[in-house]
């Protein structure tokens, strides 16, 4: 049995200063001045987060210590989604020496937990699957990595995908995922049925990328909530953007809220220029995750991976930089973001598994504004990277 005693840190809304014991990737002990003979490291007074989480990103997109690439406004979804199947094989991309070095960033950055979509298509076949869980494996000691089988070009528009679709999932894919069932395939019935009988087939859970405005977007909500409901798969649902619902007039965004919460389906954002309403999907219980979407790579050339950022952008579009109000947002990469996707034994009490960062701030709402680099990185109870620095396995 290992332990190891992690003294002068600061925890919870008034950033007590306690001891953390962990034994064998555990958090055994939360108090003052715990006695005991384990290894020591001394935290020094840095406030202690739970794991940050991205609850959405595209790993096997990135160009993460490639080349920089021109970027240029794109007229639409399909120009995107064009773009990126047109200009992969140029760059090679999918690249797993890319992916490798994003997640060590990650680590860097205290990220514990990732949920990527990765791209599936005729063209690609499984080979993004294959090489993100690669460079996932390669660090399994830093950092958790989930898959979302995704049909970026879409489902019916694109032959042999709903196939490729399956044998992903057949292969331990967790999450069956979609994307504009409406604005990309052109036949949200037929899209949706097809993402839901795979997810209730291999029993796994649902994250469909919403981009749709207006009346269709929020038309789409509620077929996605009917089929969530229909197959029971509360807790196990995630519409990510969803840019309808910030858009909605009041009325119509607070009954869609109440819907997503008696449905058990959660929100995944990046926080853009309109952020979600942070404060209603709260008081309704419907869990929001942020996430960092694609960084450096053909869609995005301005995300850093670092997650308090994300939690910075939330906040700053979101409308509300209280304290309070930076202490939801920081949530919405921590212990809601780990709701939202069902992980299990996360957080800073007894018996949670011992993934946390510790930064050079005196609370967590500073933690956010400043975003320090001197980071303290611990997975598994083991410290795994310092000062934006991976260290040696």
């Amino acid at each position: 049995m290992s332990s190891t005693l992690f003294r002068r840190a600061r925890v919870g809304r008034d950033s007590e200063q306690v001891d953390l014991l962990v034994t064998d990737g555990r958090i055994a002990r939360v108090a003052p001045a715990i006695d005991t003979d384990a290894d020591v490291v001394d935290l020094a007074d840095r406030v202690v987060l739970p794991g940050l989480v991205d609850g959405h990103a595209h790993l096997d997109k990135t160009l993460w210590t490639g080349p920089w690439i021109r970027h240029e406004t794109a007229a639409s979804i399909a120009d995107l989604i064009a773009n990126g199947q047109r200009r992969r094989p140029e760059l090679g991309i999918p690249h797993r020496g890319y992916i490798t070095a994003l997640l060590e960033h990650m680590v860097t950055l205290g990220t514990s937990h990732v949920r990527s979509h990765v791209d599936i298509d005729p063209l690609l076949g499984l080979s993004a699957v294959e090489a993100v869980r690669a460079a996932a494996d390669g660090l399994a000691h830093a950092i958790d990595v989930e898959l979302v089988a995704f049909p970026q070009a879409g489902i019916l528009i694109s032959p042999g995908t709903a196939e490729l679709l399956d044998q992903a999932l057949a292969a331990g894919v967790e999450t069956i995922g979609g994307i504009d069932p409406a604005g990309v395939d052109g036949d949200p019935v037929r899209h949706l049925d097809l993402v839901f009988e795979l997810a209730d087939r291999h029993g796994v859970g649902v994250d469909i990328h919403l981009h749709d405005r207006g009346t269709l977007g929020l038309w789409q909500f509620e077929r996605i909530i009917e089929r969530a409901a229909a197959l029971g798969l509360g807790g196990k649902v995630v519409i990510s953007h969803g840019y309808a619902l910030i858009g909605a007039a009041p009325d119509v965004q607070d009954r869609l809220i109440a819907r997503l919460a008696e449905a058990g389906i959660a929100i995944a954002s990046t926080a853009p220029s309109t952020a979600m309403p942070l404060g209603k999907l709260r008081a309704a219980g419907v869990p929001l995750t942020l996430g960092n979407d694609g960084v450096r790579d053909l869609w995005s050339p301005n995300t850093t991976a670092d997650m308090l950022e994300r939690v910075m952008f939330q906040v700053k579009n979101g409308g509300d930089s209280t304290d309070s109000g930076i202490s939801a947002a920081l949530d919405a990469a921590t212990v809601d973001s780990a709701r939202a996707l069902g992980l299990d034994g996360y957080g800073l009490s007894e018996g949670d598994k011992a993934d946390f960062v510790a930064v050079d701030a005196r609370n967590a709402a500073e933690a956010v504004m400043t975003r320090p680099t001197d980071r303290v990185v611990v997975k598994h109870g083991r410290v795994v990277a310092r000062d934006g620095a991976l260290l040696a396995r």
